[in-house]
C-alpha cells in the first residue's frame, strides 16, 4: 500500500497528465500520416502501382482491426472482402448498443494503435534498454507528465541509437527493418472506393470519430469513470501500473511516427528518381546495396570501431553523390516531353478546326 496526498493535484491532476500526454502524440501521429499521404498524392501520377500498393496495406490493416472488433464482442466474421481499393467485414450477429460502439470503436481507433502495437513487441527483441518506466514520488500533473516524457524519451533514445548502428547483415535487424516500412507505408489507406472515390484524411478520420463519439455520450463517460477506478486502485497499491499503460499507448505512437519518418526516406528517393532517365532510375537503389556490401567487406580486412554506423554512413553519402550526379547529368528532357505534347495539342487542333470547316 503506497501513502499518497489527497489533494486536487494528485486525484485529478497526475490522472489527466497521461492521457493529455498520449493524445498529443496520437495527434502528432495524425500530421505525421497526413503529410505521408500529401507525399505519395506526389507521386501518384507517375508510381499509381506503389501508391495502390501502400492504399492496400492500409485497408488490410483497417479491415483485420475491424474483424478484431467484431471477434471481441463476439459476434463472429460472416464476409471478409479485401480489394486495392476496398475492404468490407460483416458480422455473423447483428449486435447493437455497447458491443456495436465497441466494434466500431475498433474500425477507427484500432488502425492507429493495433498494428503499431505488434510492431511495438517486435521491437523488444532488438531494443536492449529501450522499455524502462520510472515513477517519481510526486503524484501531480507535473509529475505524472514528466514521468511519461521520461518513459517516451528513453525508448526513443534506444530506438535512434539502434537505427544508427543497424546491422544489415543480422536477418533479424533486416526483419525489423522490413516490418517497420511495411508498416509505415500502410498505416492509413489514402482513399476508398465504394461506388466513388473517398479520400482519407486527417480531417476525414477526426470528423468520423467525433461523430462516434458523441453519438454515445454515455459510454464516453462510462469509459472515463473505468479509466478514473483504474487510477484511484493503481494510485493506492502500484502507481507504477497506471503510468505504465499509458506510457505503452505514448510508446505505440511513438513507434508509428518512427516508422513514418523512415517512409519519407524511401518517398524521396523514389521521387528524385523521377528526375532521372528510365535506364538510370535504378542506380541509386543498386547503390545502396552495393555500396554498403563494399564498405563491409572492406572493413573485415581494416577493422575498425563503429562499423555499422561508418558503412550506413558510406551507403547514404555514396547514394546521395550518385543521385544528384544523376540528376544533373542524365536528367529527364521535361522541356523536350512539354515541347512534343504541345505539338500533338496543336495538331489535335488543327485537326478539329479542320474537320469542322469541312462540315
Amino acid at each position: 500500500m503506497v501513502t499518497v496526498p489527497l489533494d486536487i493535484d494528485s486525484l485529478i491532476g497526475a490522472a489527466l497528465a497521461p492521457i493529455l500526454g498520449v493524445v498529443a502524440f496520437w495527434f502528432l501521429q495524425l500530421f505525421f500520416i497526413e503529410l505521408q499521404k500529401r507525399m505519395l498524392s506526389k507521386l501518384r501520377h507517375r508510381h499509381e502501382a506503389f501508391c495502390r500498393f501502400t492504399n492496400f496495406i492500409g485497408i488490410l490493416f483497417q479491415s483485420i482491426c475491424h474483424a478484431l472488433g467484431y471477434a471481441v464482442t463476439r459476434s463472429g466474421i460472416a464476409a471478409f472482402q479485401l480489394t486495392v481499393d476496398y475492404g468490407k467485414v460483416e458480422p455473423k450477429k447483428e449486435k447493437t448498443g455497447i458491443f456495436e460502439w465497441i466494434a466500431r470503436s475498433f474500425l477507427l481507433f484500432g488502425p492507429f494503435f493495433i498494428p503499431a502495437g505488434l510492431v511495438l513487441l517486435f521491437s523488444y527483441v532488438v531494443l536492449d534498454n529501450g522499455f524502462v518506466f520510472s515513477t517519481s514520488a510526486q503524484y501531480t500533473f507535473v509529475g505524472s507528465l514528466t514521468d511519461v516524457g521520461g518513459s517516451l524519451f528513453t525508448f526513443a533514445n534506444a530506438f535512434v541509437s539502434f537505427l544508427v548502428t543497424i546491422d544489415l547483415f543480422n536477418p533479424i535487424h533486416v526483419g525489423f527493418l522490413f516490418v517497420m516500412l511495411f508498416f509505415g507505408l500502410g498505416i492509413r489507406p489514402s482513399y476508398i472506393v465504394e461506388g466513388r472515390k473517398e479520400k482519407i484524411d486527417m480531417i476525414y478520420d477526426l470528423k468520423h470519430i467525433k461523430n462516434h463519439l458523441i453519438q454515445k455520450p454515455l459510454y464516453i463517460f462510462a469509459s472515463i469513470g473505468i479509466i478514473y477506478v483504474f487510477y484511484l486502485l493503481s494510485l493506492f497499491l502500484n502507481p507504477q501500473l497506471y503510468l505504465a499503460v499509458f506510457s505503452v499507448l505514448g510508446l505505440i505512437s511513438l513507434t508509428a511516427v518512427i516508422a513514418l519518418l523512415l517512409t519519407y526516406l524511401i518517398i524521396i528517393l523514389i521521387r528524385a528518381t523521377d528526375e532521372i532517365r528510365a535506364y538510370w532510375k535504378t542506380v541509386p537503389f543498386v547503390t545502396l546495396i552495393v555500396s554498403y556490401v563494399l564498405a563491409r567487406v572492406s572493413f573485415i580486412y581494416y577493422p575498425m570501431k563503429q562499423v555499422e554506423t561508418i558503412s550506413l554512413l558510406v551507403m547514404m553519402v555514396s547514394t546521395l553523390i550518385i543521385t544528384i550526379l544523376l540528376i544533373k547529368y542524365k536528367r529527364t528532357n521535361r522541356f523536350k516531353t512539354a515541347t512534343k505534347m504541345k505539338h500533338v495539342r496543336v495538331a489535335d487542333g488543327k485537326k478539329i478546326t479542320s474537320k469542322k470547316r469541312t462540315d
